[in-house]
């Protein structure tokens, strides 16, 4: 018996048909690629819209073996982010980058919880709790980058996340 079952969630965002960017390792946001009208009243000078987004399929067997195909993608979403053009900096920009990088690092973390687990025969709803527990970790991790770098003010903070990300990005290079 084959059963198939295909979710796709998005972090923080309503699911629609709308362009989205799929991370790449060669591929580096610019600010061209930020479309949405800045938010003139915001606290901040620009905005990376990023989630992850996955889906599975399971094969049941009659013997209770649970088989299953699992794919997890870091996405930006170029019509939900934005900045203000006459007060942004390499500085920032390199900070938004750092954003979707480190939805990239959740997207990893996300796959070698998966690939690593032990399921039972509840698997969507034990994929769903990594799910939640990974996009916890992402949120938390998110703000606290904000807040340590002061939103990319403090450029010898920016500097350590960014040392700090990628060398978080390359131990996990094997879930990439």
């Amino acid at each position: 018996m084959i059963q198939l079952f295909l979710s796709i969630f998005l972090s923080s965002i309503f699911w629609q048909q709308e362009p989205v960017m799929a991370w790449n390792a060669n591929v580096r946001l610019e600010w061209s690629d930020f479309k949405a009208s800045p938010q003139q009243r915001a606290e901040v000078i620009a905005v990376t819209a990023s989630g992850l987004s996955f889906g599975y399929s399971t094969t049941r067997y009659p013997n209770g073996r649970i088989d299953y195909e699992f794919d997890v993608t870091a996405h930006f979403y170029p019509e939900k982010s934005w900045f203000m053009k006459d007060l942004v900096t390499n500085i920032t920009l390199s900070h938004e980058r750092l954003h979707f990088d480190i939805t990239e690092l959740h997207a990893r973390k996300f796959r070698k919880r998966v690939k690593t687990a032990r399921f039972s025969s509840n698997i969507d709803a034990e994929i769903d709790v990594i799910y939640n527990q990974i996009n916890k970790e992402l949120r938390a991790m998110q703000k606290q980058y904000d807040t340590e770098t002061s939103h990319s003010r403090l450029v010898e903070k920016q500097e350590e996340w960014n040392r700090q990300i990628q060398e978080e990005l390359k131990k996990m290079e094997a879930y990439r």
